[in-house]
């Protein structure tokens, strides 16, 4: 009988935060009850990163990056390389955010290339993945995301199977308000693990986390779904009672 993959919540601060308030929210989260019944990890703004892995020394919330360099080291003024990461005491790192697909630029070439970087290191990625409101609404969503993890397949292959977390984030219910009902939700993750699995990888092995307007109010009911395997999220980890509330729901699975 297959093991039920353990649940992993991940809060994305974006570019939120500053000293004083990390401070209180990273040690209500070090207080957390739920973590031995689900893995949790905060992924804060570089400049945070220190002061996250210090506040969560000993405890068992995880601290990762939101993006790394394409390159390794260099004249690259502004970047910031996985090694880096992996210094300050990163355990995981986003790649493929939507925001930095469709604000910086990021091509799947430039993710998958990001992604096997991250794998190189011992960096623990979350490839996100996911389709804009037009590309639904044009019934094209799960062609654009089968594209995108064909673009990670085609440079990590296998990998995938126990070093990657894939996030499915709908471009359209990020920060909006908006959700996938949990039954879209749960399509799409089927579709992904589906496709996984046609393409060789172990893919029952592969957490597959739903990102996009998570809340206390809807986590239960999105965990409950059986290839939904916890949330990446965003604004409602930077309130301590909300991303509590998501974690012990993912615990209570």
């Amino acid at each position: 009988m297959l093991k039920v993959r353990k649940k992993l919540v991940i809060g994305n601060w974006k570019m939120n935060g500053c000293l004083e308030r990390n401070a209180s929210l990273l040690a209500e989260l070090r207080s957390m009850s739920c973590t031995e019944r689900v893995d949790v990890a905060v992924c804060p703004p570089y400049p945070f990163i220190s002061q996250a892995k210090d506040a969560l020394t000993g405890s068992a919330v995880s601290v990762g990056a939101q993006n790394l360099s394409v390159f390794k080291d260099g004249a690259y003024t502004g970047e910031v390389s996985g090694s880096m990461l992996l210094d300050l005491g990163c355990s995981w790192v986003i790649v493929g955010h939507s925001e930095r697909r469709s604000v910086f630029g990021e091509s799947d070439e430039v993710v998958a290339a990001k992604l096997a970087l991250a794998l190189e290191l011992g960096l623990k990625p979350i490839l996100c993945v996911g389709e804009t409101l037009t590309q639904r609404e044009a019934g094209e969503a799960e062609a654009v995301v089968q594209a995108q993890l064909d673009g990670a397949l085609a440079v990590v292959g296998a990998a995938l199977a126990g070093d990657v977390v894939v996030a499915y984030e709908p471009v359209w219910a990020i920060g909006t308000g908006r959700t996938a009902t949990p039954d879209q939700a749960e399509v799409m993750h089927a579709f992904i693990r589906s496709h996984l699995e046609l393409s060789g990888v172990a893919a029952q092995k592969v957490k597959i986390l739903y990102g996009g307007s998570v809340t206390a109010a809807n986590a239960a009911l999105l965990f409950a779904k059986p290839d939904i395997d916890g949330a990446l999220v965003g604004g409602a980890s930077l309130v301590a009672e909300s991303f509590s509330s998501i974690c012990a729901a993912a615990a209570a699975i």
